[in-house]
């Protein structure tokens, strides 16, 4: 039996900082999630907008920021960045496109906006940040249909964009937008549109991979983390029980459910990051070995001790700073196989 519980054991220095930490989502309430998700992103904004690079470091198509895309049943907006070295207007980069999270029912382009922009900078690569539509004005499947729809439109902004997929495709994401990456991976292998540009490697944040009315019994002994950590803090298995009720998935279908794909053959190399301290902890690791038993190259990364989402709450800790060096050494490794 696969145990990983010693992953539990909370972080000592986040210890003190989860004491203070408000209570798990009260009353099933999306209206105070989505307040709480909010607040995030001034906490994040204080700690990475000194750094920002200058606005001439990069530039945003178009000039008002956000792309507007039809897409079935509507439109979404997706954020841009691309790199424009000094005497380098030709200059071609690699892509990533870039899923948040927020239980597919919450969240927004702004709480990663920041971390992406200094990514794009740093690591010379051009980033389309996905604004999919949320549960429960929009349920399943209408998240993952807008992401992988962003995803083709995406791939064919070669010119617009200044980008060669063949320096690099990277589809990453975390939390729910890590599902939805882990999904359209799977989608994209088996679709005729992406035959001459592959994705090249993905990148998942403690995603969920299996609906938890879904687990196949051979699985059921290595997906222990869901109880062990029911009470998290940062999320709860009752959250996430609300979130799904929120989707309105079937629980088997791959396209919530990644996992029960029939065949994990032939993706692009995969790098995980999943939380010690998270229900979600062990479809993370179950995942990245399913992966990896399929012959697929794989990275792992556990973080002992640390809730979901820590590295967003808590920025300013040694855990955090070192799950987001493994963020950006997981880009880099991945474009490393395309050079």
């Amino acid at each position: 039996m696969a145990q990983h519980a010693h992953f539990s054991t909370t972080d000592p220095e986040l210890a003190p900082l989860l004491a203070g930490m408000p209570s798990a989502l009260e009353a099933n309430d999306l209206t105070t999630a989505r307040q709480r998700y909010t607040s995030l992103i001034s906490v994040v904004h204080r700690r990475l907008g000194p750094i920002l690079p200058k606005s001439i470091a990069f530039h945003l198509l178009p000039m008002s920021v956000d792309c507007k895309l039809p897409v079935e049943g509507g439109g979404i907006t997706a954020r841009t960045l691309v790199p424009t070295p000094a005497g380098a207007e030709e200059t071609t980069f690699p892509l990533m496109v870039w899923y948040h999270g927020g239980g597919w029912s919450v969240g927004s382009l702004d709480l990663d906006d920041d971390t992406l922009r200094l990514l794009c900078v740093k690591l010379q690569i051009s980033i389309v940040s996905v604004n999919y539509r949320l549960a429960p004005e929009h349920p399943f499947p209408t998240g993952i249909n807008d992401a992988y729809a962003t995803l083709k439109w995406a791939s064919e902004q070669i010119e617009s964009l200044s980008v060669d997929l063949s320096k690099g495709f990277i589809v990453a994401g975390q939390s729910a937008g890590a599902n939805l990456a882990a999904v359209v991976t799977l989608r994209a292998r088996d679709d005729l549109f992406f035959k001459d540009r592959p994705i090249t490697g993905q990148i998942l944040h403690y995603p969920s991979v299996v609906h938890m009315d879904a687990v196949p019994e051979k699985y059921k002994s290595e997906l222990l983390s869901m109880e062990q950590n029911k009470d998290a803090p940062g999320l709860t298995r009752k959250d996430m029980e609300f979130y799904i009720s929120l989707t309105k998935p079937p629980p088997t279908d791959p396209d919530f459910s990644p996992l029960l794909a029939a065949s994990h053959a032939n993706l692009p190399p995969l790098c995980m990051q999943v939380c010690g301290l998270d229900p979600l902890r062990d479809e993370g690791i179950l995942y990245e070995k399913v992966l990896r038993e399929s012959g697929v190259k794989t990275k792992l990364h556990v973080y002992p001790g640390a809730p979901h989402g820590f590295h967003l709450i808590f920025p300013d800790t040694k855990v955090s700073a070192q799950f987001d060096r493994d963020f950006t050494d997981a880009i880099k490794w991945i474009l490393s196989m395309s050079a």
